[in-house]
């Protein structure tokens, strides 16, 4: 029983995350987490359900790139870019997950999260800055209606912060992209459709890198990774399917408000745990 439901948990948390550009990983550590507080499945550390939803990724990732490159959505080029910063970042991040306990990560964890449902909240109400051509990096992208964007960033700014995200997501085991697709289109001017698609292709690198990193560390369970990896590779592709089919936005408040759930019970258990 135990692991049915661990292929549901990484069949939700893929799909979801494929859905929006998250990856997934926001859903899958705690709900890890919370399968350690249960005799069935035994302690899993924090490390432990990092290093494991990270190992989980490279697979949501694998499978989100093969279908939107089918929808041609991603850039490649401005992903490689962003790549220089997010991999190095990851495995920095990979290295400090040790030095925190259960309830230090749990209690960052919790604040994370919050920060993500909060930028979840006011994403689709902001406006990209206004656009510069001399930005350095100049993109395009027509979709299948024929409409034409242009977008654009400075690509030093563009590797700070993917390191950023990168160290983050070595830390939490998140992905990323919960940061840099709000990212991408706000300050970057990437449309929607282009920023989920290259937030998820570079999910795959730096999900391997991070990776190989907890494995060396010994933070990769992995039965645990048996049972999520299909319901992961699955998942995505369902993820990639309804993001191309529906507006999002009701699966958003759903997703924020189970985030906002999660967050606070965890900077509760990282206060009084």
């Amino acid at each position: 029983m135990e692991w049915i439901i661990l292929v549901i948990v990484g069949l939700a948390a893929s799909s979801l995350g494929s859905l929006i550009g998250l990856g997934g990983g926001i859903i899958v550590v705690p709900a890890l987490l919370y399968m350690g507080t249960l005799s069935v499945f035994g302690d899993i550390s924090p490390q432990v359900a990092v290093g494991t939803s990270l190992f989980t990724m490279i697979f949501t990732g694998l499978s989100s790139t093969l279908a939107y490159m089918k929808h041609k959505t991603v850039d490649y080029k401005s992903g490689f870019i962003f790549l220089i910063g997010s991999g190095p970042g990851s495995i920095l991040g990979a290295w400090v997950t040790e030095k925190l306990d259960l309830h230090s990560f749990s209690l960052y964890f919790g604040i994370f999260i919050i920060l993500v449902s909060f930028i979840l909240l006011i994403k689709d109400k902001l406006k990209p800055l206004p656009y510069q051509k001399d930005r350095g990096v100049v993109r395009s992208f027509t979709d299948n209606e024929g409409k034409t964007y242009e977008y654009g960033f400075s690509p030093v700014l563009a590797v700070l912060v993917s390191f950023i995200v990168g160290f983050l997501s070595g830390i939490f085991g998140v992905g990323g992209g919960s940061l840099m697709v709000p990212t991408m289109i706000l300050v970057f001017f990437f449309p929607p459709h282009v920023a989920t698609a290259t937030s998820m292709f570079m999910i795959l690198p730096t999900a391997i890198l991070s990776s190989i990193t907890h494995i060396s560390l010994g933070n990769v369970d992995w039965l645990l990774t048996l049972a999520l990896v299909p319901g992961a590779y699955i998942g995505a592709k369902i993820g990639v399917y309804l993001n191309t089919k529906l507006k999002s936005k009701t699966i958003v408040l759903i997703l924020r408000t189970i985030l906002i759930i999660v967050g606070v019970r965890m900077i509760i258990e990282g206060l009084y745990g």
